[in-house]
């Protein structure tokens, strides 16, 4: 189906990104990984992706907490057809207590990045009269929680910045919607599963329903697949009339 497109995902050697550019793959994309290493196993990754799906696959390392790399990172690419902005980190504290400098800094790779990435490469996707821009929010771009406020911040951003490339694009085959996931099963939650069972005296199951997924109603996590599979609606044919909005894949969350 996306024969022919390529599509750069950045933050994805590993996580909802890696989970993403999977299902791009899958489908038929072209793809570039990227995060801010630049290891033998980042372009083992993408080797592997080509391999097992036939398509060409290369890593890029760009750092975006700086606005240049994220430009770069586009034009270093060739441009694209599909940009999912991805790339995120998180620190919590109360915000008389968040350090200055992490707020800067979960501003600039949760928000100020998927800007600078957009603003590069919709010159090329006007050319060709097709693009896709896919923003990996959250249900924090739709709702709050305490101690998060850079981070729910950013993500709100991030739904607003869709809003508005949508408006600026529409009816030039381009479109850009946010994608805005709860507890997602990734590898660095998987990590945490561990030591809330030891700090809460439950089993995994218990402590998964009971603490980590606590506001997510359906009481399961969603996956990185459901995450790449909306990633995949939103670039087919039949989302050429979606655009400057939000899907939840998030159990229910925000619809509390």
């Amino acid at each position: 189906m996306l024969q022919g497109k390529r599509a750069i995902i950045t933050g994805s050697n590993s996580g909802i990104g890696l989970g993403v550019a999977e299902e791009l793959a899958r489908a038929g994309a072209d793809v570039v990984l990227n995060s801010f290493t630049d290891r033998a196993e980042d372009h083992a990754l993408a080797a592997d992706l080509a391999k097992r799906h036939g398509v060409s696959a290369r890593y890029i390392a760009a750092d975006m907490s700086k606005g240049a790399d994220c430009r770069g990172l586009i034009e270093k690419a060739g441009g694209c057809d599909i940009l999912v902005n991805n790339a995120g980190i998180q620190f919590v504290a109360p915000v008389d207590e968040f350090p200055a400098e992490k707020w800067d800094q979960i501003i600039a790779i949760n928000l100020s990045s998927a800007f600078h990435t957009t603003a590069a490469a919709l010159p090329g996707m006007r050319a060709k009269g097709w693009g896709r821009v896919v923003n990996i929010a959250s249900a924090h771009g739709l709702t709050a929680s305490p101690f998060k406020s850079a981070y729910i911040a950013a993500k709100h951003g991030v739904v607003g910045l869709s809003k508005t490339v949508a408006l600026e694009t529409a009816g030039q085959g381009i479109t850009c919607n946010a994608i805005c996931p709860g507890y997602v099963l990734t590898p660095l939650v998987e990590a945490q599963i561990p030591d809330q069972m030891k700090v809460h005296g439950m089993d995994r199951e218990t402590v998964i329903r009971e603490v980590m997924l606590l506001r997510q109603p359906s009481r399961q996590f969603a996956t990185v697949e459901q995450i790449g599979g909306t990633t995949v609606y939103l670039c087919s044919p039949a989302a050429d009339q979606v655009t400057g909005t939000t899907i939840s894949v998030d159990g229910g969350w925000t619809a509390l």
